[in-house]
């Protein structure tokens, strides 16, 4: 199916055919207009449920306007600042991230993007520990640069040519069966609690905690990457709490931001600190923790601790699950995962609940599945609608009538 005739003939001298040709492979070929909560408007007039929410990152909603205000005022009160320096905004939003994170978690490095937190957090790990081995888990996606493409097992990867050496995947199991996966040698364990773009592939606590036990017998770093899980999604402040260990690292991504400006973080302990002190230009980001960004992100943490967002995650998973048992995804909170036959029955699956006004996106990592990510703030209402979308597009497709769950993630 080539639908890119739906976007208007002058937008496609201006982006590739090939991204035309793929959005038109899963419905998504259109124009983003006015976005409002849980819901986006077409510049032709239709709406769609957005449970794409740029990979996680709307968990306020889409064009909050708490946020807004808070951008307008920045703007008037200061600029992005010079980024060598320290300043107020700085200051003031790593101090409440420190509050606002579980555990001994005191200090913060911001930056841009998922991937630039994830790279400093490896040159950290190297740098801090003297060691040069870095283990990643099976199924992993931690980014697209650097760092962060070495960690992740995104399909075609070879196309790359060698990636960064002394990276080692590791099986995602009990390590225990296993002990000698960290060694001497072992800088940092990157874990995820949810292989988000793996099938939502759940970390067992007990999992988890024999990786920290590993970590800490052989003084590597325990790292948590909560770009998707964190700030609620998953039921909880963060998803770690659920697994019972303390991590050494914690990758704080763009929902730091709301989605309205682009800001994350690397929050670590105060020990580590002591190796930036002794090196403080390590890393250096020319728009990591701007001025204008920090005032944001210190309003989008005003909004988290007034909202509570992991609440309405748990109390729509409670109370939805039943829904969801029929469909049979895997997740928690409001992050689920569809699997499916193929990478071409996620992509017509995407396509065709597009077509009823929802939108999704296949898994990055396993690619016949589906990802259901809305906002943090969508109502029992809309999220019913998604589910009941989901079982009917289920029923009608043909070939879904062999629909079933593939624990077959990579």
């Amino acid at each position: 199916m080539n639908g890119a005739s739906r976007l208007p003939r002058d937008f496609h001298c201006l982006f590739g055919s090939g991204r035309a040709e793929y959005l038109a492979g899963i419905g998504h070929d259109f124009l983003e207009g006015s976005r409002d909560g849980a819901l986006i408007r077409a510049v032709e007039g239709k709406e769609y449920l957005d449970c794409v929410s740029s990979m996680g990152i709307f968990n306020l909603g889409r064009s909050n306007s708490n946020l807004t205000h808070a951008l307008r005022d920045a703007i008037h009160h200061t600029d992005q600042g010079n980024f060598p320096l320290i300043s107020r905004e700085k200051a003031d939003l790593a101090e409440r991230l420190a509050r606002f994170l579980p555990g001994e978690l005191d200090c913060s490095v911001f930056s841009v993007t998922r991937g630039e937190t994830v790279d400093f957090a490896c040159k950290l790990a190297r740098a801090a520990t003297g060691r040069t081995e870095i283990l990643h888990l099976q199924g992993a996606y931690h980014g697209e640069t650097g760092f962060a493409l070495s960690l992740s097992d995104i399909p075609g990867m070879d196309r790359f040519g060698p990636l960064l050496p002394r990276v080692r995947r590791v099986p995602f199991s009990n390590p225990e069966r296993d002990s000698s996966l960290v060694t001497a040698s072992t800088a940092a364990v990157f874990m995820e609690a949810i292989q988000v773009e793996n099938g939502c592939r759940i970390m067992e606590p007990e999992h988890a905690q024999a990786w920290a036990r590993l970590c800490r017998r052989q003084g590597a770093l325990l790292v948590l990457d909560e770009t998707q899980t964190g700030f609620g999604r998953t039921g909880t402040r963060f998803a770690y709490e659920a697994l019972g260990v303390d991590p050494d690292v914690v990758i704080v991504g763009e929902a730091l931001g709301g989605g309205l400006f682009p800001i994350a973080a690397t929050v670590f302990r105060q020990r580590l600190n002591t190796f930036m002190n002794a090196h403080p230009m390590l890393h250096l980001s020319t728009f990591g923790g701007s001025d204008v960004g920090c005032r944001v992100a210190l309003q989008a943490l005003n909004l988290y601790e007034e909202i509570r967002p992991w609440e309405n995650a748990s109390t729509l998973e409670k109370r939805l699950g039943h829904i969801a048992e029929d469909l049979r995804v895997q997740g928690k909170g409001l992050l689920w995962a569809l699997h499916l036959d193929s990478p071409d029955m996620a992509q017509r699956f995407c396509r065709s609940c597009a077509q009823e006004g929802i939108l999704l996106l296949p898994g990055r990592i396993a690619t016949h599945t589906v990802v259901i990510r809305p906002p943090l703030t969508i109502t029992e209402s809309e999220t019913s609608a998604v589910f009941e979308t989901l079982k009917t597009q289920k029923a009608k497709l043909a070939g879904l009538a062999s629909f079933s769950f593939s624990a077959n993630t990579r």
